[in-house]
Order: structure tokens, then sequence, then C-alpha cells
């Protein structure tokens, strides 16, 4: 039994752990790792708040609309939970966005840009972002290549200026 038990825990997180493994890490660019799952993960040369300050300046220096952060440590903090550093930023381009959603209404909901800032336990702080081309697949969106390769370069553009 525990034999068969162990088998099945193996067989469960072994797919897990493949699924979360990088893919994709460039040699020019080892802190850029892109997962399987269409996870891009860029390490931050910068402490929590700064970075998340930088990636604010960057957004509205781009002309990007900034829509909202939503600070989970707090909301978990205020559950009574202990979260480490973790703040979810929302931004986009209507024009650009909406593109995505004329295709594909369920598209919407991987719009407007969702990046997450989060420090590991560690302390090595992360930006993390849906990729486009992933999302494009997800949705079965094949007519909006040119938009999601300007997506894929402005989030590209932006994760790099805290990128180490």
């Amino acid at each position: 039994m525990a034999t068969h038990i162990a088998s099945l825990c193996a067989a469960t997180l072994i797919p897990l752990g493949l699924a979360l493994s990088p893919v994709q890490t460039r040699a020019e660019d080892p802190g850029r790792q892109i997962f399987e799952n269409g996870i891009v993960r860029v390490k931050s040369a910068y402490p929590f708040d700064e970075t998340i300050n930088r990636i604010k300046q960057d957004v509205a220096a781009k002309g990007i609309m900034f829509f909202f952060a939503v600070d989970q440590s707090k909301l978990a903090s205020d559950a009574g939970i202990n979260l480490r550093p973790s703040t979810l930023l929302v931004f986009g381009n209507p024009g650009l966005g909406s593109q995505f959603i004329t295709s594909n209404p369920n598209a919407g909901i991987d719009w407007p840009v969702r990046l997450l800032v989060s420090e590991d336990e560690n302390g090595t702080v992360w930006t993390v972002y849906n990729d486009f081309q992933y999302i494009a697949r997800r949705h079965g969106i094949v007519d909006r290549d040119a938009a999601f390769q300007k997506a894929s370069e402005v989030i590209t553009s932006v994760t790099s200026s805290v990128a180490k």
C-alpha cells in the first residue's frame, strides 16, 4: 500500500515539477525564465518596493494606463495569514488589449495586463506575467499576431526596467 501511495505521489508531483520548470532561459538573460504553463518570471535587481515604483514609472513613461495595484500581502495579513511581499499590478493599453477581445471575448479574462511582483524565501524579487504567445494559443487567436508581438515587446521592455 505504501509503495502504491508513493507511486501515485510521484506520478502527480513529477509532472507538476516539470510544468513549473523553466523550458527556456536565454543565455544573454539568465534572470528571465519562461515556463511551459505560460508563466514568464524575470528577476529584479531592486528591492520589492523599489521594483514596484520603477515599474509604475516605466509604465507611465510609456503612456500606458496604470489601473490599480493589489497588495496581496496586506490582504493576507488582514485575514491573519503571513505572506511574503506580493503585489499584483494591473495596467494596459485599451487600444491594444481590446484587439484580442474582439477576436475572442473569452480573452478578456487575460486583459488588462497583470504583472505580479513577489519576493521569494531567499529575498529575491521577481516580476511574473503570462506570456502573450501562450495567451494567444490559449484563446485560439490567430488573427492578431502583430498585436501579440507588440504586447510581448512592451512587457519585455517594462520588466527589463528592473531586470537583473
